[in-house]
């Protein structure tokens, strides 16, 4: 039985006519972006030259390797389905994450969950509220959202001074650690206070890569980029993609030359 939510729905087939594919063919895709945490893809559809892959800022691989027409669909189609995954909940979220326990009720439907070991937090856009639950049987933390649409989570080197373990968020507005943003009372239902977004950590171009936190019903993530990343600018950040490049091409994603041409026009950003 399908997960997908009525408004999930309505927007895959609204997709799929404009590009001339088959809401099933769709639909595949849409789980693709969400298990790749709105950032990147693995797929295999027919319709669209079999295997492929697709990575938000970055290349995108069909199998007609020189087939740019299709390129270019593969890639627009990923990047709309990821811009409305911010917005739209595709896919059924369970009210208990992981760990167990539900969020309190008034925040709504969480549009993106995850965890980290006893860790659990999630994402209530309508309430504009980050909810996160440290398992220590603690009290929970409420963080105001502010204007930000959060597209992912993912996790950085912290120091212990970090009392959300170095999870950090991604945003129409950047990338940030969850310590940036205000912590407010529990009951706090009113509207968010926050008219500026908080301090960016590291290259705000540039997200980093998804904790294998897929876009499912296993208390996952469940959004997508609000819009596709940059190209990565910074040191750490270009040293970084051209390991998952590697990654690529030792699993036989990518050729020796193809690994090599995009190694030098990373290279040359240093």
């Amino acid at each position: 039985m399908s997960n997908l939510t009525a408004n999930g729905r309505n927007t895959i087939e609204e997709i799929a006519r404009r590009y001339g594919l088959s809401s099933g063919a769709v639909e595949h895709m849409a789980r693709a972006v969400s298990n790749g945490g709105g950032t990147m893809a693995q797929f295999n559809v027919p319709e669209l030259g079999g295997s492929g892959q697709w990575m938000a800022g970055g290349m995108t691989m069909v199998g007609d390797m020189f087939n740019s027409g299709l390129q270019n669909t593969v890639s627009n189609l990923c990047g709309e389905l990821s811009n409305a995954m911010a917005s739209t909940l595709f896919f059924e979220q369970p009210k208990t994450t992981m760990g167990g326990g539900s969020w309190p009720e008034w925040l709504g439907q969480p549009a993106a969950s995850g965890g980290q070991n006893q860790a659990r937090y999630a994402y209530f856009p309508q309430a504009r509220r980050l909810a996160f639950d440290h398992g220590n049987g603690g009290a929970l933390v409420l963080l105001d959202t502010g204007d930000h649409q959060i597209s992912g989570f993912s996790q950085q080197q912290s120091g212990l001074s970090d009392p959300f373990g170095g999870v950090s968020v991604s945003s129409q507005f950047g990338q940030f650690a969850l310590s940036s943003f205000p912590v407010v009372d529990q009951n706090s239902q009113g509207e968010p206070t926050m008219s500026a977004p908080p301090a960016q950590t590291g290259n705000p171009d540039f997200s980093p890569e998804p904790t294998n936190m897929p876009f499912d019903t296993q208390g996952q993530d469940t959004a997508s980029n609000q819009a596709p990343a940059q190209p990565p600018q910074n040191t750490d950040d270009i040293l970084g993609t051209i390991a998952r490049l590697a990654q690529l091409r030792d699993a036989g994603a990518l050729s020796e030359e193809e690994f090599a041409t995009k190694k030098s026009e990373l290279l040359a950003r240093l």
